[in-house]
């Protein structure tokens, strides 16, 4: 399937690796320029190196930054000529109890995770209605759908950040003008937070790390993690020509973990 984008221009943040890593490959195989960005320089580079070599006909650029701040939004959009698609993205906060949770820790996992993607949403939505195309898509957790107890400070972000976008997304404004947002929730993928956490239970548990990821895999009815291209896959349609008529939705891969109809 041809998914007519190809020229456009996207955004795609925490690009260096993981899932917005997946998205950037599949936006660039299908000819979209983009600009990627992310705190650590140098694996950013080594990103934007490997992209160049999937589609030597696209531009890629790679813009080292903390996105979570003003300077680092306003030096990765201005690096864009313009935001035809926008992928935010940003690490999920740390796991814990909220009786260990002061105001600081609220306040950052809401910059994070609800307000950096609202600012970059607000930054570009405007022009893409002027424009007649736009699509954000925002990588959230499949925890907005089955909240993790441990996960207290992501639940409340990012389910945060889903109800702003259900509201923003049926503005006649924006809809009617082929402008669409969706977010997308994964759940176990095979990427370095996965493994993160999974060393972390390792150690807590005495078990090999082999172990503790085969266990976590075999809950899943799937019987396995997800991978990042599947998810850039899923990414790039939500992206697409094609995908006008879907906006203001939550599209859950997880593998088929969550147990509900709805």
């Amino acid at each position: 399937m041809n998914l007519n984008i190809d020229g456009k221009w996207a955004l795609v943040c925490g690009a260096s690796k993981g899932l917005g890593k997946g998205c950037a490959q599949a936006l660039v195989q299908e000819g979209v320029n983009v600009v990627i960005t992310a705190r650590g320089a140098e694996a950013l580079e080594a990103t934007a190196a490997e992209l160049r070599g999937l589609n030597p006909g696209v531009q890629v650029r790679a813009v080292a930054g903390d996105i979570t701040t003003a300077k680092g939004r306003a030096l990765a959009l201005a690096a864009c000529p313009q935001v035809d698609i926008l992928v935010t993205n940003a690490g999920g906060p740390p796991p814990g109890d909220f009786r260990q949770w002061d105001r600081d820790a609220w306040i950052a996992a809401l910059d994070a995770n609800m307000l950096t993607p609202i600012e970059l949403i607000k930054a570009v939505v405007d022009n893409m209605a002027e424009r007649g195309f736009g699509r954000i898509v925002n990588i959230t957790s499949a925890a907005v759908k089955a909240p993790i107890d441990i996960l207290g400070l992501s639940n409340g972000a990012r389910s945060g950040l889903t109800g702003f976008v259900a509201g923003l997304a049926r503005q006649p404004r924006l809809a009617s003008r082929n402008v669409t947002l969706n977010n997308l929730l994964p759940g176990p993928f095979d990427t370095d937070r996965l493994h993160s956490v999974m060393n972390g239970e390792a150690q807590r548990s005495g078990r090999p790390l082999s172990e503790v990821m085969s266990a976590r895999a075999a809950q899943n009815p799937s019987r396995r993690f997800g991978q990042a291209a599947e998810f850039g896959a899923t990414c790039a349609f939500l992206c697409s020509a094609h995908a006008g008529y879907i906006t203001g939705q939550n599209i859950l891969m997880d593998g088929g973990a969550y147990p509900g109809t709805f």
